[in-house]
């Protein structure tokens, strides 16, 4: 953020970035005023105040051993925003009919720069707990419903969201290399759906297909997942690829 930004108040710009410090928390969501001054380069003093603050307010609440752990208050809105959506709203009982007709695991994602956000999940039961959870971001880049997405924006837009991604390995197959990415998204261009097959998780197979708001901008995607143990990629496409194309189609409020 530049410094000559006069509407820009910092003091609450310091608030949220301790909150968002505890993404890249790996002991159970907890950090210590240590662990937060460390991921955001705040001083101890504002850490000390910012936290006890936002502990009052809810948005934080102590934990074990001096740890902080993130507030209940933050699922009130998560609520708020879901009950409102109207993407939200068109999508749950059209999502609710694709997992009945498919048997497999469908998602609702929404688009954001350089990640996608997971809005709406309906699960199988072999799926592992924290990757089928609401809210839980994704690379744009290694995730079907990020490429469809990119496949429907300018190619300098594309770019500069590939450039400015870390092309970090979600799983061991994870395709990193810049030509390689731009080649899939220009695929799912052709083909109406990008298709994945273990970028996130091995054994998984996802494809989906995008979504467009009042102005025919992309905004998120329908996603079907399923398992290589089930389905070869030209089955699962087969089958599922007009599908999900039908159901993005339907949640769309394009004009």
């Amino acid at each position: 953020m530049s410094d000559d930004d006069s509407l820009f108040v910092k003091s609450l710009a310091k608030a949220f970035q301790l909150l968002e410090a505890f993404e890249k928390s790996g002991d159970g969501g907890r950090l210590t005023h240590k662990d937060m001054k460390q991921l955001t380069g705040l001083d101890a003093s504002t850490v000390q105040r910012m936290s006890h603050t936002l502990v009052k307010l809810g948005y934080l609440e102590r934990g074990q051993n001096r740890t902080y752990v993130l507030g209940k208050k933050f699922l009130h809105f998560t609520f708020e925003y879901l009950r409102h959506s109207q993407t939200i709203q068109r999508a749950s009982p059209i999502l609710m009919d694709l997992q009945n007709e498919t048997g497999e695991r469908v998602d609702l994602s929404l688009f954001e720069d350089v990640e996608i956000v997971y809005a709406l999940r309906r699960q199988s039961k072999r799926e592992t707990f924290f990757a089928t959870l609401t809210g839980r971001r994704v690379p744009s880049f290694a995730a079907s419903g990020g490429r469809v997405v990119m496949s429907h924006l300018p190619r300098d837009v594309v770019e500069d969201i590939i450039d400015r991604s870390a092309l970090v390995p979600q799983s061991p197959k994870t395709v990193t290399s810049r030509t390689e990415i731009l080649a899939e998204i220009d695929r799912a261009r052709e083909l109406g759906y990008a298709l994945c097959i273990e970028q996130m998780l091995i054994g998984e197979i996802v494809l989906a297909s995008a979504i467009f708001d009042e102005r025919n901008t992309p905004i998120g995607a329908v996603h079907i997942a399923g398992s290589l143990s089930d389905w070869d990629a030209d089955s699962f496409c087969r089958k599922h690829a007009p599908l999900a194309i039908s159901a993005a189609r339907m949640i769309s409020n394009r004009s």
